[in-house]
This record gives C-alpha cells, structure tokens and sequence, in this order.
C-alpha cells in the first residue's frame, strides 16, 4: 500500500523527493493509518478543489487494501 501511495503522490506534485508517508499500524482494530507529508507548496496538489484529489487517493488506496482484507486510512498534512 505504501508504494502505490508514493506513486500516486510522487507524480502530483512538483517536489517529489519531498514527499514521507509515515505508517501507523498500532492500532487494536487493525487499521493501519497513512500519513501523507508534502512541500507546503504542494499541498494544494495533493487535497485539491474541495478536496476532490484527497478523496480519490483515499478511495484508491481503500480499495486495493480491500483486496488484501485490510482497513486503512490515509491522513494528509
């Protein structure tokens, strides 16, 4: 899940060596969170017009973790 979050994010923005995504997998439920960081220049890249991009990335990493049985969640800040 971690790779395809880079890919999709990498080619958003303008600073691709700038993006980190930090994983959080400690939770009890078994969610795993991912913590998409960007240049604050791109942020507006990546969250988009009333968040329309943020919400497709979600949406597409949800659904390739549901192949796999598993539940995530992506935060971006």
């Amino acid at each position: 899940m971690e790779d395809l979050l880079q890919v999709i994010v990498r080619g958003l923005v303008n600073c691709p060596d700038k993006v980190g995504i930090d994983v959080d997998d400690s939770a009890q439920d078994g969610l795993i969170v991912y913590r998409v960081v960007v240049d604050d220049s791109d942020m507006g890249r990546v969250i988009g017009k009333k968040g329309r991009i943020a919400k497709s990335i979600r949406q597409i990493v949800k659904t390739a973790a549901a192949k796999r049985n598993l539940k995530v969640a992506v935060e971006i800040g």
